[in-house]
């Protein structure tokens, strides 16, 4: 699946991986400042949504074939879609500011860019 040559070795080598684990890290902070009647709402939401998205990479990644591994990336890059979307919902509800939601959206804007990348490659178009 990667290149001869190529310093990836496994899933923990991609660089898509190890940024969405930091993004995973700050949306349990944010929202552990969610409050308690949203436990089972949008913070659960928002923390499954995050933590799917380096699950994704790496299940793709050990299926072992480019057509599971390209729908995993698909899979994780909707994902990281779904925890934009709750970000701003709960800006919109007051949860959270746009402060905090900023370098959020920004990091998984960035997570989304780099999967964009690599779907690209083992694809050989738009993702």
């Amino acid at each position: 699946m990667v290149a001869v040559g190529s310093r990836i070795r496994n899933f923990d080598d991609l660089e898509a991986w190890k940024k969405s684990r930091v993004l995973v890290r700050a949306i349990y902070e944010a929202t552990s400042a969610f409050p308690a009647t949203e436990v089972y709402g949008l913070t659960q939401q928002l923390r499954r949504a995050a933590v799917s998205v380096p699950s994704n990479i790496a299940e793709g990644y050990g299926r072992g074939a480019r057509n599971d591994y390209v729908r995993f990336l698909r899979m994780a890059r909707g994902s990281l879609y779904e925890i934009q979307t709750q970000l701003l919902l709960a800006q919109d509800l007051g949860y959270v500011t746009e402060a905090k939601v900023s370098p959020l959206m920004k990091q998984a804007a960035e997570c989304c860019r780099i999967l964009q990348g690599l779907l690209k490659g083992l694809s050989g178009k738009e993702g």
